[in-house]
Parts: C-alpha cells; structure tokens; sequence
C-alpha cells in the first residue's frame, strides 16, 4: 500500500510540481522562497495523501496560499535589510522590448503584502472569482475585492505606462 501511495504522489509532482512551483514564485517572489513554500506545502500533502490523491492540486494550491499568509503574519521570517541608498526605479523605455517594464513589473509585486500578492495570484493567475479567491483565503468576498483593488493601485503607481501597456495588450488578443 505504502508504495503505490508513494508511486502516486510521485507521479503527481512530477507531473504538477512545475505549475505549482509557478503559484508558488507568484506568491513568493523569488525563486528560493517558492520553493521553500512548495516543498513545506507538497509535505503536509503527503502526510494527507492517501485522503487527497484524487483532487490534490487544490488541496496543495490551499496550503501555498495558507502558508504564505501564515509567513505573512509571523513577523520574524519578514527579515528587512537596511541600506544607506534607496536604490534607483527602473522607468518604462519606449522601446518594443518589454523586459523593463517585465523587470520593474516584477520588482513591484514583489513589495506588495503577501495578503495582496495571493489575491493577485488567485485573482489574475488562477482565473478565480472573488468568491472563490475569498473561500480559499477563508475571508469575506468584499476583503478579496479591496485588497485586489488596492493591489492594483499601487501596481499603477509603482509602474507608470501600465494601464497603456495592458490596454495594447487587450487590442492584439
């Protein structure tokens, strides 16, 4: 029995594990927190497996979301890194490529709350209604809409040209 769990669970993160991995850097932001956050969250599934395998995405998607929030909420792992500078905002070029804008897209969902970024991440990434984002995050719909609609605020603020850009991308689709 133990082996065809494992042999399952296996097969499920290697067939899942880059698209979580992906929620999971969404959440995150950067690379060695993701997978941190995966790996803790893959692990409380296995504990749980033989009860989940059959709808296990989502069950693994909950605990990214809840860890996250949960890391959020634990002062201690924030770790903030004094500087003598601040260092300089990248601005948009007017240039076709986009990899400024892509660069200071990803500086500024990385200073958003985590709270902010899962409701972004749920909202925008996962496809998911405000009532489905608040089920997840077990918050009221009304908390989902503010917290996404401050997001997206300070988004616009912290990256100027957004609104233009994401208009240009709605035309060519």
């Amino acid at each position: 029995m133990a082996e065809v769990t494992d042999g399952e669970f296996t097969a499920f993160v290697n067939e899942r594990g880059p698209a979580l991995l992906r929620v999971a850097y969404a959440l995150a932001g950067n690379q060695h927190a993701a997978e941190d956050l995966l790996q803790n969250a893959l692990a409380k599934a296995y504990a749980r497996w033989p009860r989940i395998r059959g709808d296990a995405e989502p069950y693994v998607k909950r605990i990214l979301y809840h860890d996250q929030i949960s890391g959020w909420r634990r002062r201690s792992r924030r770790l903030e890194v004094p500087v003598a500078e601040l260092p300089e905002r990248a601005t948009v070029g007017d240039s076709g490529d986009d990899s400024d804008l892509r660069l200071l897209l990803r500086a500024a969902l990385r200073s958003l709350p985590p709270r902010q970024r899962a409701v972004l991440t749920l909202r925008y990434l996962e496809d998911l209604s405000v009532e489905q984002t608040a089920a997840l995050l077990g918050c009221r719909a009304g908390t989902v809409a503010s917290q996404s609609a401050k997001a997206l605020a300070r988004l616009r603020k912290l990256v100027p040209g957004l609104d233009e850009l994401t208009s240009r991308a709605e035309v060519t689709r």
